[in-house]
């Protein structure tokens, strides 16, 4: 069946590029990987994108806590939004479920016997008081949890969820969209993260960047991408993560964008405009194709993690927990069903090509690795759109938590069948950016055909 729709669909796509130039098309196998774009497009659009869509909609999947008031470590922050869209609305402490509040200082509490009503953040539907993940746990089960809990190889600055900065926000009402911020301010953080985190040197050119004056001749970026062909396997994937989540957002913006700014009520849509200055080979001097190959590189990596973590959620006592009984089996069930599709997958990233050379020597390079994307979440508190922060630190961290479930393959392996483990835990809010932020890739694959679609009838 899988086959027949694969057919079908890139028939669809034959032989649309952004500029009718055939050898600029977004096709074949990726690079660093045995995967090619045409199966990543059935498997995503037909298999994945509906289900983590419904997925994410759950209660337990759209309230993220989130600190947007720390300030930036790096420089003083000048970056602001142009339109009133750009503002991210928190939920009132009033509102806020409880389950959900007493689940920051208790993430062994126990299953509520009855459910609550409450009132969301829209006012219109009742919904069950969100918890963490784990629920039925003794006291002593928690603490001995919460000692392991700082020695884990976190890839990201985590926010504190207990400090009085830190708010809930409902993802489903601050969706991400074009805010209008761009400018030097958006770009000096993009900079800061190629430049300084990606084991770039100085003396090696990105290609287009704008805040670099343009140099001599026709620079189309091949000393740069014969430098990058020179790195080892682990710093060349590290450049394509970062290159992949940056043209995910991109795509997401082009997407969403303001169309029509009204007195009552903006008007959203794709912008084909946008998209093709981004992207379109013609425009981007065959930049566009490489960015949205990182895209689908990063998709495998994240696909990968979700695969490999299904066990830790297949455990009988992980719960979901939302103080809804009924809503908290549906959910799990969702997210069951979700991980059998991940793992059906045939063609997924091979991780343990990573970090697999000389022990002293790769467990060096695995600390840089973890420290380099450990600064570039912190990078994401400079942000100066407080919706662009929002979504920027929640797709870090599903990422971040993606790396730290694939480095983790011995630890979940290991995994207690009946107790919580020394050796891995997931916090619900890793949970919940892990989810999420696979959802924007997931997303931004969709969208990418609509583009494809868009364009052909322009053409």
């Amino acid at each position: 069946m899988l086959r027949g729709l694969c057919y079908l669909w890139m028939a669809s796509l034959l032989p649309i590029t952004f500029s009718g130039q055939l050898h600029s098309e977004l096709t074949g196998v990726l690079d660093d990987c045995f995967c090619d774009i045409e199966s990543i497009d059935v498997f995503n659009n037909f298999k994945i994108y509906p289900r983590i869509q419904k997925l994410t909609e759950r209660d337990y999947f759209r309230y993220y806590r989130v600190n947007l008031n720390r300030p930036c470590p790096f420089w003083a922050d000048d970056g602001h939004c142009s339109i009133k869209d750009c503002q991210v609305e928190p939920c009132p402490e009033s509102k806020i479920p409880v389950g959900i509040k007493s689940g920051n200082y208790n993430r062994y509490s126990q299953v509520a016997n009855a459910n609550t009503d409450i009132v969301d953040c829209e006012q219109a539907q009742d919904l069950g008081a969100i918890n963490n993940t784990l629920s039925n746990y003794s006291k002593e089960a928690f603490e001995d949890w919460a000692r392991h809990d700082d020695a884990q190889d976190h890839f990201c600055e985590l926010d504190d969820e207990t400090s009085p900065d830190a708010d809930y926000v409902d993802l489903l009402l601050n969706p991400e969209r074009y805010t209008g911020y761009k400018g030097p301010s958006a770009w000096r953080v993009w900079n800061s993260i190629y430049e300084e985190n990606c084991f770039k040197p100085r003396s090696v050119y990105r290609p287009l960047n704008p805040l670099v004056p343009p140099r001599g001749g026709d620079d189309d970026g091949e000393g740069f991408y014969n430098w990058l062909e020179g790195l080892c396997l682990e710093k060349r994937v590290f450049y394509r993560l970062i290159s992949g989540l940056h043209s995910s957002i991109n795509i997401h913006l082009c997407a969403e964008y303001l169309l029509d700014e009204g007195w009552d009520k903006s008007l959203w849509g794709p912008n084909v405009q946008e998209f093709r200055q981004r992207f379109d080979p013609a425009e981007t001097k065959g930049e566009g194709t490489r960015r949205l190959k990182n895209l689908y590189f990063l998709y495998l990596i994240e696909l990968r993690a979700l695969s490999k973590v299904a066990p830790y959620f297949d455990r009988a006592f992980v719960n979901l927990y939302t103080g809804d009984r009924q809503e908290d089996r549906a959910t799990k069930e969702l997210l069951l069903q979700f991980f059998n599709e991940t793992k059906a997958f045939s063609m997924h990233f091979d991780e343990k090509s990573m970090f697999a050379g000389q022990k002293i020597e790769a467990k060096t390079l695995k600390e840089e690795f973890r420290l380099h994307f450990k600064n570039i979440s912190r990078i994401m508190d400079c942000v100066g759109c407080s919706k662009c922060r929002l979504w920027g630190k929640l797709q870090t961290q599903g990422l971040g938590t993606a790396l730290k479930i694939l480095f983790s393959e011995k630890e979940i392996k290991n995994l207690p069948e009946h107790s919580p483990s020394k050796g891995f835990q997931l916090t619900r809010q890793e949970i919940v950016a892990l989810l999420n932020g696979f959802g924007r890739l997931s997303t931004s694959i969709h969208q990418l055909h609509s583009f494809r679609a868009l364009l052909k009838e322009k053409r």
